[in-house]
């Protein structure tokens, strides 16, 4: 049995500015965008990888409570998102801090043999970029 990444899911509370934070300052295009009543579901991906999307959406199957409590999880920085690649670790950084990202680490060494560096979209989950040593 052969398993896949197909699809996954970004908790955000201001899908227009996730949608700017994934399209714009990551590069990453739109293949969706569906509305329902006050909740989105806006699909992007990587044009090199086609039949893998991110879903970035505001819809929380919960409570306000619920809602609260994944809030301060993502102030605290406990939330992670997404991990990409890039062949140009210093372009996508450059791209990244131009388009106003919080930066928590800019492009350092690390010890597990990858060079990257770590922002947080416009909802507080962490998105880390790396370049593999090949490309370095």
């Amino acid at each position: 049995m052969d398993m896949t990444v197909s699809t996954c899911f970004v908790l955000v509370h201001d899908p227009d500015s996730a949608l700017g934070f994934y399209r714009d300052a990551l590069g990453l295009e739109l293949r969706n965008d569906v509305a329902r009543d006050k909740f989105r579901w806006i699909t992007v991906g990587a044009p090199k990888q086609p039949d893998v999307s991110i879903v970035l959406t505001n819809y929380l199957n919960g409570s306000p409570a619920d809602h609260d409590a994944l809030a301060a999880l993502a102030a605290k920085g406990a939330l992670n998102g997404v991990y990409f690649r890039t062949d140009d670790l210093d372009t996508a950084f450059k791209k990244v801090s131009e388009a106003g990202a919080e930066i928590v680490q800019e492009p350092s060494e690390q010890p597990w043999g990858t060079r990257d560096f770590a922002v947080r979209d416009p909802a507080g989950n962490l998105v880390r970029v790396d370049q593999p040593p090949a490309a370095q």
